[in-house]
């Protein structure tokens, strides 16, 4: 099944008579499809626990989203430029975890991207690039250093009127991260939580080492040649601009956004990171996107667990890099690797 455009999960036998039996069920959240993929002894123990995890995702949606203008996230950008704001446990857990990964990446992952990716979002809706004038508006109102967290007061301030917090590149993993959480509160051991390009695994299925996942980028990006990532107790996330893109004067423009210059990405590029949680595979992800190819694994190196491969298309053809833990995290892909 294709998820999200860039991942397929190939469906799993299903287990012998009197023994777990595997269930599938699907819910539109954040602005995708949820799938869960489990097993479990009956199928009101399945319904049950899937049910109270999709309802753990709708609440966090009610917290996070940019699109709602009731979510706390909203209400929190409508006090941009006052004074700091007490912040619920949830946003908070997000927000903490994105300023980490905002330092650790050298502000390549921000999520106080908010007001350049309104204007590139406009640009494809409309086809046209975003003024000079508008793109530097924009930029005196992004830096990781404007959002200020207070550990002790539990409270953000957003430093600047008119700054916006997007969290697209985070919320999903966060969000797969609980739905396991729900899962194994509920006795569920061996599940798939898949949110678009994200993914979240448990325990293996019956009688199998991990869960199949097989990266399907889009031409020229796709290795017909590759064999599906082998997971478990894992998480893995793919970052890319095959839906969501627009060609402006011959070039093409991704959604994903640089916010240390505020131009969206050019040029065709594939990024599946796996990592020990969602949270982490998803904003690692991004950040290897913004950051290319060498300095991007060398983020991934220096997490632990964390593995990548990047395919990217040149003036000679698609490139294909690995970092060093690829095949030990599940990766069977032949690849140059990134000494």
């Amino acid at each position: 099944m294709l998820v999200g455009g860039l991942l397929v999960l190939p469906p799993a036998p299903t287990a012998p008579a009197g023994s777990r039996a595997r269930h599938e069920f699907t819910e539109p959240h954040m602005g995708t499809t949820f799938r869960v993929v489990l097993y479990a002894s009956s199928a009101n123990e399945a319904a049950r626990a899937t049910q109270a995890a999709f309802a753990r995702v709708a609440d966090l949606d009610r917290v996070l989203s940019d699109y709602k203008a009731d979510s706390e996230l909203s209400s929190l950008g409508r006090h941009a430029g006052g004074p700091p704001v007490a912040v619920g446990p949830d946003l908070w857990r997000v927000l903490s975890a994105a300023q980490e990964w905002a330092r650790r990446s050298g502000g390549a992952f921000d999520v106080t991207v908010g007001p350049l990716v309104q204007l590139w979002r406009r640009a494809r809706r409309i086809g046209e690039r975003p003024a000079d004038g508008a793109l530097a508006s924009a930029r005196t109102l992004v830096g990781h250093d404007k959002l200020r967290l207070d550990g002790v007061a539990r409270t953000a301030r957003l430093a600047q009127a008119g700054m916006r917090l997007d969290l697209g590149g985070i919320a999903k993993g966060f969000a797969a991260d609980e739905a396991q959480a729900v899962l194994r509160a509920h006795g569920i051991t061996s599940a798939l939580v898949a949110a678009g390009g994200d993914i979240v695994v448990s325990g293996p299925p019956p009688d199998r080492e991990g869960w199949s996942v097989e990266v399907a980028l889009p031409p020229p990006l796709h290795d017909p040649g590759g064999s599906p990532l082998e997971l478990r107790d894992a998480a893995v996330s793919t970052s890319g601009d095959a839906e969501q893109f627009v060609t402006l004067g011959g070039v093409r423009h991704s959604h994903i956004v640089d916010p240390r210059t505020g131009m969206a990405l050019t040029g065709r590029s594939g990024v599946t990171v796996i990592a020990r949680t969602g949270t982490e595979a998803d904003a690692l992800a991004t950040a290897v996107s913004v950051l290319g190819p060498r300095r991007g694994v060398e983020l991934v190196e220096a997490t632990p667990g964390a593995a990548a491969r990047i395919a990217r298309e040149g003036p000679a053809g698609v490139e294909r890099l690995e970092s060093r833990r690829w095949k030990e995290r599940g990766g069977r892909h032949a690849a140059t690797r990134v000494p």
